[in-house]
């Protein structure tokens, strides 16, 4: 098995029984604001394309170049197909001309053409743009576990098959936060170092219970070439950057003991007879000293290239002014209507402020309204531009396009809102049902375990993780390594979001009663640098 990279969580997989091409990514996307590092626009696109499968991990424009796609990869290739609850992937894939499709089972190995095949398909409405997943290939010699994204909570489920060899893992940030807070700037520092530590942390935990032969660091991160955005690009491993790069991370897994590859666009990994895996990079595309030693040259010059296409883009959001307050009205009070669960959940009233107006989404009320002056616990501030496209596309998943871009500001009050970012990212009949459905039937706990003296629920109340594997413990706060979410073990409160409570309760009397004595306290008030999980 030959391992090809290509940027991001792009990969070409070479056996003997076919390619397989993974999430082939190159055009700017998220309002122009992300795009590959290291560059790959000089790879040889029509090579690349003529693959034997093709796997579309989720619909994220990072992953999903429908641009590229339709340009350069054979429409005959076998898309291997997520299960997903929504068919918005493969309707979107139909859309450019594929016809051939394997269609799996979550877990579930399939034989196709002497390769086993394993999809993990995550379908909370959290996971990515409403589903993420992971793909496991076996060709008979090896074992290559492609995560991209994906945070599978039960990874067990994904060694079945053996052990895995070759794992290519997401550790890098891929969002908004904290970034676009309306934060002092040492606060908002304060939170970046921690999300940092938090996603390294969550990457060093899959590496320990995956146990791959080697790690590919993949999957991030993305740079930024707008002059608006340049500054979020991680130029000299900053600790308050979410975007270490891979370099950074595969010293940090080399110094753990571990053994990680260096990969570059045209880089091509396998390993030799000795068991070693062995890179060779492609000449004239990048070089390591240019890439990362040189690395504000190198984006500079990366900047100045495709510059030209930052501005035609930036001239295509332009049109037609909405009305903003009737056609938010029209489209969203019927969707609040269909989503009483979500609107429960976020439980308060949210401004949507603009150049020249302001907007309410009263969500306990279900009304879209003018500012009226209240006082509200969301805001987010978003350039009239973009907000007219987003109205006038009628855009059904802003986390996942607006977001992303960083190309606004946020606030709010206390605690992150999971249902908040769940509403943004469903924002048409099909999606709002499908996330009332999800939180309608919300599964149960699966038991409790033992940690640090606590009987403790096993599933995790935010996404379901298995908490044996995932949950540590200082005795008095819990805390969930896959997305970094907290809570008090004494009262079970969750101290990251609203709600999300969790069952737990001491192993013994006198911890029964001490914890039975804190619980009478008075909870403490929002931390402001407790910060929120908001993706990668």
């Amino acid at each position: 098995m030959r391992v090809e990279f290509i940027a991001q969580a792009g990969v070409k997989i070479h056996t003997a029984h076919g390619s397989i091409l993974c999430d082939p990514w190159f055009n700017p996307a998220y309002y122009a604001s992300w795009f590959p590092y290291p560059r790959n626009d000089l790879l040889d696109h029509a090579a690349l394309g003529d693959t034997n499968y093709l796997y579309i991990s989720h619909l994220h424009r990072d992953h999903f170049d429908p641009e590229w796609l339709a340009a350069y990869c054979r429409k005959d290739a076998t898309v291997i197909l997520p299960a997903y609850p929504l068919p918005e992937l493969e309707e979107a894939l139909r859309g450019l001309g594929f016809t051939s499709f394997i269609r799996t089972t979550s877990g579930v190995p399939v034989q196709h053409g002497g390769l086993t095949l394993v999809v993990e398909s995550l379908t909370a409405p959290t996971d990515g743009p409403i589903g993420d997943s992971a793909l496991l290939v076996d060709d008979g010699e090896e074992r290559l576990l492609n995560l991209n994204d994906s945070r599978p909570t039960d990874p067990d489920r994904l060694l079945v098959q053996g052990p895995i060899d070759i794992c290519l893992l997401q550790f890098s940030g891929a969002i908004w936060y904290p970034m676009v807070y309306e934060l002092p700037a040492k606060a908002r520092e304060a939170l970046a170092r921690k999300k940092r530590a938090a996603q390294l942390t969550r990457a060093a935990r899959y590496v320990e219970l995956i146990a791959p032969r080697v790690v590919i660091p993949s999957a991030g991160p993305p740079c930024f070439l707008d002059d608006e955005l340049f500054r979020w690009n991680d130029i000299h491993d900053a600790d308050d950057s979410i975007f270490p790069d891979q370099r950074f991370m595969v010293q940090r897994l080399t110094d753990e003991g571990h053994q990680a590859a260096l990969m570059l666009p045209g880089s091509v990994g396998a390993f030799d007879a000795a068991g070693m895996f062995r890179v060779e990079h492609l000449s004239g595309v990048s070089s390591v000293q240019d890439v990362f030693a040189n690395k504000e040259t190198y984006l500079r010059r990366y900047a100045a290239d495709w510059a030209p296409r930052i501005a035609a883009e930036k001239v295509s959001w332009s049109g037609p002014r909405s009305d903003l307050l009737p056609e938010l009205k029209a489209w969203f009070e019927p969707l609040m209507a269909l989503g009483p669960r979500v609107c429960d959940g976020i439980g308060a009233t949210v401004r949507i402020a603009t150049d020249d107006a302001s907007i309410l989404l009263d969500f306990p009320d279900r009304a879209v309204i003018a500012d009226d002056g209240r006082e509200v616990d969301f805001k987010f501030t978003i350039p009239r531009l973009l907000l007219d496209h987003l109205v006038r596309t009628r855009t059904d998943d802003w986390v996942n396009s607006l977001f992303l871009s960083m190309r606004f500001s946020a606030w709010r009050r206390g605690a992150y809102n999971d249902y908040l970012y769940t509403w943004f990212k469903c924002l048409s009949v099909a999606r709002i049902q499908y996330a009332e459905g999800f939180y309608a039937e919300n599964g149960p706990t699966e038991g409790t375990f033992d940690l640090s003296g606590w009987q403790v629920q096993r599933r995790c109340p935010h996404m379901k993780a298995d908490l044996t594997r995932f949950g540590t413990s200082d005795g008095s706060t819990l805390t969930c390594s896959i997305h970094g979410w907290q809570w008090d073990l004494a009262t079970g409160r969750c101290l990251t979001s609203d709600g999300h409570p969790l069952f737990a309760r001491p192993q013994s009397d006198a911890a029964r009663d001490a914890a039975r004595d804190a619980a009478q306290l008075p909870p403490p008030g929002p931390d402001p640098l407790a910060g929120g999980p908001e993706g990668a």
